[in-house]
């Protein structure tokens, strides 16, 4: 029996597999994954700073979870129990209280308010009311991985999402004037500006690979350019399986040689995760070894709650695939986030890049998933990353280092594609430039 520092978890390691149960000062329950799920997440264990102390991890270079030796499970973790609306307010509350990182940035007074609404619950209180004081109070964090749902993904579930900001917000006021669904909208928009990288940028000699996640090609003579919509789905996975991590990496890589090797004596490369929406922290790093010569300390990253444990550090290694140590300049947005954020990051630590755009979303952290004892599920951001200088961007994004206006307000549409030519013409060596 382990107890992890942080994180909320109790894990049982038995000849059977794994169990896990979440542990707050409201109660403790049941984890429902399976063994097999339990080991993609702690099938590596190594020794701690004593025998009682162990870390387990997904992986080598992943997070490390720190757990201490525990003589048994509490008793009251496997008593049945009927848990009433009182009981589950108090454990959803205990939840944010123990683990949720960013207070001070989102909202200082969150849990003062929430502590003001217990008084509204009451023991008939029904399920959907319920959801809607949780998903009311988490409104005014507005942290893209805070989410709460209740029932089947397949069903009509219940969900509660935070509301558009930025150029989402935009895309939602385009989709209100024009009277049409808002995902409709969005689907156009992202066609538009898949459309502009091929045709605007790349002049119609691009390539679309990875499951359509990965766009490149020359954006200008000797300007290479690659855009990443995300750090995960490279692959299509089989229905009701998610692919993974090492799948993942196996069918970005022959993407990045591809473009890295094409790309051997070009004079700059711009990174393109204007419209990255996130995925495994580990495929952003392996993106940014790519543009380093040598080990650069990247980043740093803690869990809050985790007494006497040391940030962990992620440092660079230089990758021996194909790779490009020349001018890079990364371009960001608002809608940048999560693991799209982490790659920025790192690639800030390289001495040969430059970060171009708008600010990053401002969520850096991993979802810590917590499913509630009557079975809905909420996600939230427990963890702190640092960049190589000590700082924490959470809530307020990464600021670039040379603006650039991606998605204007005024020509959403088409404004992505001309600001990408603007930059691959900026960096064309004059003795690349056509003669008047």
């Amino acid at each position: 029996m382990w107890r992890s520092r942080g994180y909320g978890w109790l894990l049982s390691v038995t000849p059977e597999g794994l169990r896990l149960h979440h542990e707050t000062a409201a109660g403790c329950y049941p984890d429902p994954a399976s063994s097999a799920e339990l080991m993609e997440m702690f099938g590596v264990r190594e020794p701690g700073p004593s025998a009682d102390v162990r870390d387990f991890l997904a992986g080598p270079g992943e997070t490390r979870y720190r757990f201490d030796r525990l003589a048994a499970l509490p008793a009251r973790c496997d008593t049945p129990h009927v848990w009433s609306a009182l009981e589950l307010f108090d454990v959803f509350r205990a939840t944010f209280a123990e683990h949720y990182a960013s207070f001070p940035q989102r909202d200082p007074d969150w849990l003062a308010r929430l502590d003001a609404q217990r008084s509204r619950v009451t023991p008939g209180m029904d399920g959907r009311a319920l959801f809607t004081l949780f998903a009311d109070a988490l409104r005014s964090l507005n942290d893209a991985h805070v989410e709460l749902i209740a029932g089947d993904a397949d069903s009509d579930a219940l969900t509660y999402e935070p509301r558009p900001t930025g150029t989402f917000a935009m895309l939602e006021q385009a989709a209100a004037a024009t009277a049409r669904p808002e995902r409709e909208v969005q689907r156009e928009w992202m066609r538009a500006y898949r459309d502009g990288i091929l045709q605007t940028v790349l002049r119609g000699e691009g390539h679309h690979v990875g499951n359509q996640r990965a766009l490149w090609g020359f954006a200008a003579p000797r300007v290479g350019y690659l855009n990443l919509l995300t750090m995960g789905g490279f692959v299509a996975g089989e229905e009701g399986k998610t692919p993974t991590l090492a799948q993942e990496l196996a069918a970005l890589e022959p993407v990045l040689d591809e473009a890295l090797t094409t790309f051997a004596g070009a004079n700059a490369v711009i990174l393109d995760v204007s419209n990255n929406r996130g995925g495994y922290d580990a495929m952003a790093r392996a993106v940014a070894e790519r543009f380093t010569a040598r080990p650069r300390r990247a980043y740093s990253k803690w869990a809050t709650g985790a007494k006497d444990v040391p940030p962990q550090e992620f440092t660079l290694q230089p990758s021996s695939r194909p790779s490009f140590h020349g001018p890079v300049y990364v371009v960001t947005s608002d809608i940048t986030v999560s693991a799209g954020e982490v790659l920025t990051l790192a690639l800030r630590a390289l001495p040969n890049v430059v970060h171009v755009g708008t600010a990053t979303r401002g969520a850096f952290s991993d979802m810590l998933v917590k499913p509630l004892p009557n079975g809905w599920t909420v996600h939230l951001s427990n963890e702190h990353y640092a960049d190589a200088q000590g700082q924490d961007h959470e809530a307020r994004g990464l600021p670039p280092q040379r603006p650039l206006d991606v998605f204007n307000g005024e020509g959403m549409w088409h404004s992505h594609a001309r600001a990408i030519r603007a930059l691959a013409d900026s960096l064309v060596p004059p003795e690349a430039k056509p003669t008047p």
